[in-house]
């Protein structure tokens, strides 16, 4: 990086705000269609439940065998039988039905879930997802159902932060860890932008306050197009 390029990424930094984790689920929230069947995953993405637009009806599916279902309940209507996939606490609305979990998978290998909000270790220029493992031989692989989900599931929606702890780009050219699906990633939620998936390319369509293409250009492994003019 040149002299002119770090001048330029800290004077843009004093200006420029990031999406907190809150507001990225919020941003994400908002591309929910009324009356979608919706997974959410394990983390930041359990989050988008509580950013639906008013109005908005959303069921939500989770693959031990349940849809329809509700918030975090209250320590009075807390049961300990009533978990979701990551096993916390949650509570069923009404109408909510209880099925086996191979029930449940077949909903999603069949196709009836509408969308899936998922978070990402990498995410390729294709659209190749690696979210379980990063091949380490120490690492301990928490796939749960994800790929059954990315491949069954219509809309595959990612939140991730831009980069890791240490500031390496988590949007790449090719994955380098294991991959959950290929060519499966519809839209990527960042602190710092809305990327879409495109057959030409990574198309950078929303940049967060004060951020400019450049920045997040960046921060990112794998060339972008700039949807934002």
């Amino acid at each position: 990086m040149n002299s002119n390029t770090s001048n330029a990424d800290t004077s843009n930094s004093e200006t420029m705000t990031p999406w907190s984790r809150d507001q990225m689920a919020q941003r994400c929230a908002q591309d929910i269609t009324d009356g979608s069947y919706v997974n959410l995953g394990i983390g930041m993405p359990e989050k988008v439940a509580q950013y639906v637009p008013k109005g908005r009806e959303v069921i939500y599916h989770t693959e031990n065998g349940l849809l329809g279902m509700g918030p975090e309940p209250t320590p009075e209507e807390y049961d300990p039988d009533l978990i979701n996939a990551g096993k916390k606490a949650v509570t069923a609305v009404a109408g909510a039905a209880f099925f086996h979990h191979a029930d449940s998978f077949s909903m999603i290998r069949g196709k009836h879930i509408d969308v899936c909000i998922l978070g990402a270790m990498q995410v390729s220029k294709d659209g190749d997802l690696a979210n379980w493992s990063t091949g380490a031989p120490d690492a301990i692989p928490a796939v749960g159902g994800a790929m059954d989900l990315v491949a069954g599931v219509k809309i595959i929606y990612i939140i991730t932060q831009h980069t890791t702890k240490t500031g390496e780009p988590k949007i790449v050219d090719k994955c380098t860890y294991p991959l959950t699906g290929q060519a499966v990633v519809n839209r990527i939620y960042t602190d710092l932008a809305v990327i879409d998936v495109t057959n030409e390319g990574l198309a950078l369509t929303e940049l967060a306050p004060g951020v400019t293409f450049d920045y997040v250009q960046e921060r990112t492994a794998a060339p972008l197009i700039d949807y934002t003019k």
